[in-house]
């Protein structure tokens, strides 16, 4: 039987990232600690972008690649639908949970693309989005 590949660096960055989520959410964390998390991580020169961006390059011409890195930023979006089903806040945005965990998720990836100083700005704007004040 042949051995399932090593997850790629970007598969391992994701699922840490969920795993930090889950434990924030556990311990009862704000949304703002959560999502400042997820900021750091997608950080414009920060390692998991990068790795990600390498790791969807490759996948391109492998299926297998490419669930499981699908996979893994799936975890991460699941760990923020448990964040957001936590808060009882009402949200400013009308979507189920897992609608506004994909949301947050885009975004929060989005802040690779962005200078590093829009970070904090980004962050406000999804709390509130979110139905918490920064």
């Amino acid at each position: 039987m042949p051995r399932p590949p090593r997850p790629t660096e970007a598969e391992e960055r994701l699922l840490a990232v969920a795993r930090e989520l889950t434990a924030l959410g556990r311990r009862g964390a704000a949304l703002a600690d959560a999502l400042g998390l997820l900021a750091e991580a997608h950080a414009p020169d920060g390692p998991l972008p990068r790795a990600v961006a390498q790791a969807w390059l490759k996948a391109r011409s492998s299926k297998s690649a490419a669930l499981a890195l699908a996979w893994a930023r799936e975890q991460v979006r699941l760990a923020i639908e448990e964040l957001l089903e936590r808060t009882l806040v009402t949200p400013r945005i009308a979507a189920p949970t897992p609608t506004r965990a994909w949301l947050f998720l885009a975004a929060c990836e989005a802040i690779a693309q962005e200078p590093p100083q829009a970070a904090a700005d980004r962050v406000r704007a999804l709390l509130h989005l979110a139905g918490e004040s920064a």
